[in-house]
Order: C-alpha cells, then structure tokens, then sequence
C-alpha cells in the first residue's frame, strides 16, 4: 500500500477517503485538513487569543498542538472535574503536553472554586445524569474563563465523531434548539460571550488518535468512568456500523445537515439573554442553569448531613 501524495509505504489507510499516507504526508494532510476548515469557517485569525479547552484526550491534545504549529496564540486551560484517579491522569497528560512544549495552562480545580461542586458532586446530590450535570459545569467554567482572561475565541476538541453522534441524538429526538446550534462557529451572544469553534470537526476520530500517536502525544486512553451507558456511546456505534459498510457516511450526514438542512432551524427565534443574579454569566432566567445546579446541590447535600 502507497502514499497517495509521494507514493512511498503507507501507515495509514483512511477508507473515508479513500487514500493511504506515509507518516509525513498524514501529518500535512491533516494539518492542512484543520486549517482548510478554520479558513472556511472563519473561525479566528492570527489576531486573535485562542483559549484551548484540554481534557489529557487525544482530540485537543492533537487540536492545540495542530495550532500552535500553524502558529496561532494560543493558551489551554485544564478543568479539574473531580473524577477520582481518571481526573488526575488526565491533568497528568495535559500537563506533561504543555510543559514538553513551553505552553501556558491554566488550572481550574472544582474543588478549589468557591461553589466547591464537582461532578460527582452533582451525580450524587440530584437526578441529573452525570453527562449532564458536566456539560452544565464545563460550559459556565469554560465560558467564565474565556471572559476573564481576555480571550476572543473558546476552541474546542470535538471531532467528526462527536458532531455526527450529536446530530443524530438530535434528529431521533427532533431537538430543535439544539439542531439550531450545531454548527462549527457559534458566534457570541452577549457581551460576556467568546466565539466557539470547533476546528475538529470534519476530522474523524481514527485521524485525531493517529495524529496524536504519530506526533508522540502522550494521552488518556481510558473513557470517562461516567460515560458508561450514555446514548452518545450508543449512536457512535450505530454511526460506526455504517461507516464500516459505507465509508464516508458520517462526513456526508454532518456536512449535508450543515449545507441543507441547518438553516430551517437556525431561524428558529431565540430568548433574549440577561445575567445570572448569582454569578453574572449570561442567563435566560434570573439564575442561569449552572447556578441552579449548585443550589440544589447545596440544599441536598444539607438535607443529607442534617438526616445523618
């Protein structure tokens, strides 16, 4: 098997695409994959502050290293969830990442703010499912951290993985608010807001880990121990059953929503967005979602050591 672009020995056969690549080119490709879809996007420029969101995973270990090679500004910043040994292995790889590489990472420990509240926290002291009860920590973290450092752009490491089993959740369950929003570029809202990117998103999981084990990025191999049973896991497998019988599959079905069918939802009107009571983030209510969280966290967890 031959490189498609020199011809020499393959490492890698992307039947997506229907080409092989050397160690070399694979590497160029997918660089210059990333930065064909920053460019067509109009995700940032050289101009702006990019606040890389790293968890120790394949994905934004490889997107911050793709960006500092293509020689944007860049700045990771790390959320310490509070998942037992899983956190402090994936803090280990996001540290020894950027430290290898002269980075600067911002550290923010859940444990350590003032709301104390991590995941399991939230798992625990309410009904939510704790996929659930993450996304609505990461969010108000990550947006909260993008605001206060002065950052123009909040980047992420979704790839075409996450963004067709996400689609797909959202067209079984006809989730209209969400399908108006998945997008690659979520512009800002409120002043408080960052632009969102999702530079990975048209590169697929076997081309992010290959990327990663290629350039020598020491990452966590294990899945978050709260993920087992997700639905996310579910439509991943089914997305992957027809991937194998017809490669391209996932591309296609993302890319069509994103040329064809976006658009009917995005006009969909939105709420006009005010500020939380409690922390000041943007809010659709007096207290936004996050807020809530925590008080209710609080109360039950008061319940419990008063019924102890």
């Amino acid at each position: 098997m031959k490189c498609k672009r020199c011809s020499e020995k393959a490492a890698i056969k992307l039947r997506s695409h229907n080409a092989a690549f050397c160690k070399t080119c694979f590497l160029f490709v997918f660089e210059r994959n990333v930065e064909r879809s920053i460019a067509r996007d109009e995700m940032f420029t050289y101009d702006d502050r990019i606040l890389v969101a790293v968890s120790g995973g394949k994905d934004s270990l490889a997107l911050w290293d793709v960006l500092h090679r293509l020689g944007y500004t860049t700045e990771g910043l790390y959320l310490g969830l509070g998942i037992g040994t899983y956190s402090k292995a994936s803090q280990l790889r996001t540290e020894e990442f950027a430290q290898q590489r002269g980075l600067h990472l911002r550290m923010v420990h859940l444990e350590e703010e003032d709301d104390g509240v991590t995941v399991p926290d939230a798992a625990q002291f309410t009904r939510r499912a704790p996929c659930a009860a993450c996304g609505t920590v990461k969010r108000h973290h990550f947006d909260r951290a993008a605001d206060e450092g002065g950052f123009t752009v909040l980047a992420t490491g979704h790839n075409l993985d996450d963004e067709a089993a996400r689609l797909l959740g959202n067209v079984l369950h006809w989730q209209i608010p969400y399908l108006a929003k998945q997008q690659p570029v979520l512009e800002p809202t409120h002043a408080r807001f960052v632009r969102k990117v999702r530079p990975l998103y048209r590169t697929s999981e076997l081309e992010s880990a290959t990327y990663a084990f290629l350039r020598g990025i020491k990452y966590i191999v294990e899945e978050c121990p709260n993920s087992r049973g997700a639905s996310q896991i579910l439509y991943k497998e089914i997305l992957n059953q027809l991937e194998n019988e017809m490669p391209g599959t996932k591309l296609t079905f993302l890319t069509d929503f994103l040329k064809h069918g976006r658009a009917a939802f995005a006009a969909q009107p939105g709420g006009q967005l005010g500020e939380c009571e409690r922390c000041g983030m943007p809010a659709m209510a007096e207290i936004c979602g996050y807020c809530r969280l925590v008080a209710e966290v609080d109360r039950r967890r008061s319940q419990a050591m008063a019924h102890a």
